[in-house]
């Protein structure tokens, strides 16, 4: 049953609607952000990030029902960490993280992170770096460095040709490998597009996952039914439910300030899956198995 409407809006997040179904007992969203004006942003980064702190992100927790969370540091710190270290340790370890680091990151640093439930590394091939340009020279060399850590995994977030052009690159690395967004393609392209069959036989490697969020970067319909994203997200879900997790991408930095609610995409999330265990998996059991979270019998 449907838990009654909020009564204010939550930071961020368009409406006070609660999604359809009520979500089963620790569902995680594996990818959303921190910002809290306690820690500076990078020099490069040319906007002003939001405030989003642990206390609105609850908020958002309590609308959706969700109780885990993987907390991405966004490209707005650059390679500094510690926001997100901060929002782990508010968080306790229903959370995990992953961060971002230079090319010449240290084994000490790494295991440091580590320490604090860091489970991955983001490598962005689409925002603004703090170093510049991000090459595969420096996704194969982080992807070494994390090879050694237990339960490491390298995250992308790539233009879809750029999936395609580095197939071959993204199949050799030797940690799993956990694609942003959807792989950012086209809707319009859908399971027909160029960077979808690169993903797809990436996925039957058994090496890589997808992460089902960022549905409104490419939708032309947008909410709430995202009804483009359609093919797309049941296509992934046919390929590889075993792989694949939810993220919420809250607080939505790419979008226009309250255009997105959150319940929608949970809607579109169990709209992707079409059964509630499928959805049950992507929420509950893959992130257990990619993050380490403890699992329930």
């Amino acid at each position: 049953m449907t838990l009654p409407a909020l009564s204010e809006p939550v930071p961020h997040s368009a409406g006070q609607s609660r999604p359809s179904r009520k979500l089963p007992q620790l569902a995680c969203d594996s990818h959303m952000h921190i910002f809290d004006a306690r820690f500076a942003p990078s020099p490069h980064w040319p906007r002003t990030p939001p405030h989003a702190p642990v206390a609105a992100y609850r908020l958002l927790q309590q609308r959706l029902g969700t109780s885990r969370a993987v907390v991405v540091t966004p490209s707005t710190y650059g390679t500094d960490n510690a926001c997100t270290l901060d929002a782990l340790d508010q968080l306790g370890d229903s959370a995990r993280g992953v961060a971002v680091v230079a090319q010449d990151v240290s084994d000490a640093e790494l295991e440091g992170l580590h320490a604090c439930r860091v489970r991955g590394l983001r490598v962005n091939f689409v925002s603004p770096q703090s170093w510049g340009e991000t090459t595969p020279e420096m996704l194969t060399t982080l992807a070494r460095k994390v090879a050694r850590l237990p339960g490491w995994h390298i995250q992308v977030f790539m233009h879809p040709e750029q999936i395609v052009a580095l197939e071959g690159v993204l199949a050799g690395l030797p940690v799993p490998l956990v694609i942003d967004h959807l792989g950012c393609i086209d809707p319009a392209e859908g399971p027909s597009a160029a960077a979808f069959g690169a993903l797809r036989r990436l996925l039957d490697g058994g090496n890589t996952w997808v992460k089902l969020s960022g549905a409104y970067m490419r939708s032309a319909v947008q909410g709430p039914s995202y009804a483009d994203t359609l093919p797309l997200g049941r296509a992934l879900v046919q390929a590889a439910p075993e792989r694949l997790v939810w993220g919420s991408d809250w607080p939505h930095t790419t979008e226009a300030p309250g255009t997105v609610n959150d319940a929608d995409l949970v809607d579109l999330l169990s709209a992707w899956s079409g059964s509630d265990a499928a959805m049950d998996r992507i929420l509950v059991d893959n992130p257990a198995r990619l993050y380490g979270f403890a699992t329930v019998s």
